[in-house]
């Protein structure tokens, strides 16, 4: 079943009298429980697109629907009450709080939702668990290492169990036998949780995690590729 529908996608820039085309007339579509890597060069349009799918920027022209709502009739407010609600986004360099530890970092987008402390408690102690850092919850981020530092992030981008899981270069800044780790956790929410993920990377030896390679080029897609495992 398709999730994420592009039609002629279109991201338009003006940068001075020039006019700048990170995505054009992009068509694309990715089904429910897929795990996608898109690649490029830079200013190919990759992180332009995973933003749009964040609905932290929006388009210029043509459609994006996802899971049934047309991002681009949705007003501000609406947007972002409908972003908290669906996606999960995990970033290059993790983005926590450091004055929160663990815990209170996963915790933090379940304060903007009506429930209850107790609920708050199982969800988070539930992705802390899922992402192995359950026994470093009470850790401030200056003291954990940066693959236990992207679990936590790993963790907070799941624990409003969004429909959609975005991740920009989670491996960028780490080292090997981390982002290894990192990425066979992604393989696992998307294999024995349906997560569809979308991941940004250089990398081909992370994006061969993901069951599909999407290549840009300035703005448009250049092949589909299955991967090999």
């Amino acid at each position: 079943m398709t999730l994420i529908r592009c039609d002629k996608l279109t991201r338009v820039y003006q940068g001075g009298v020039e006019e700048i085309r990170p995505l054009d007339e992009l068509d694309l579509a990715i089904d429910r429980g897929q795990f996608v890597a898109l690649m490029g060069p830079s200013g190919s349009g990759k992180t332009t697109l995973l933003n749009l799918l964040a609905g932290i920027d929006r388009p210029t022209s043509g459609r994006l629907v996802i899971d049934d709502q047309s991002i681009g009739e949705l007003s501000r407010n609406e947007l972002a009450a409908w972003r908290a609600d669906h996606v999960g986004y995990v970033f290059q360099l993790y983005n926590l709080v450091p004055v929160l530890n663990a815990y209170e970092n996963v915790e933090l987008p379940l304060l903007l939702k009506p429930m209850s402390q107790r609920e708050r408690h199982e969800r988070v102690s539930a992705a802390l668990e899922v992402v192995g850092i359950a026994d470093r919850h009470a850790h401030y981020p200056r003291q954990l290492s940066g693959g236990q530092e992207q679990r936590v992030a790993i963790a907070r981008a799941i624990v409003t169990e969004p429909t959609l899981l975005l991740a920009d270069e989670p491996t960028g800044d780490l080292d090997k036998a981390s982002a290894t780790a990192v990425m066979e956790l992604l393989k696992r929410l998307n294999q024995e949780q349906g997560r569809t993920i979308v991941m940004v990377t250089h990398d081909t030896t992370t994006a061969e995690y993901a069951d599909l390679l999407l290549h840009l080029e300035k703005g448009r897609l250049l092949e589909k590729e299955e991967a090999s495992t």
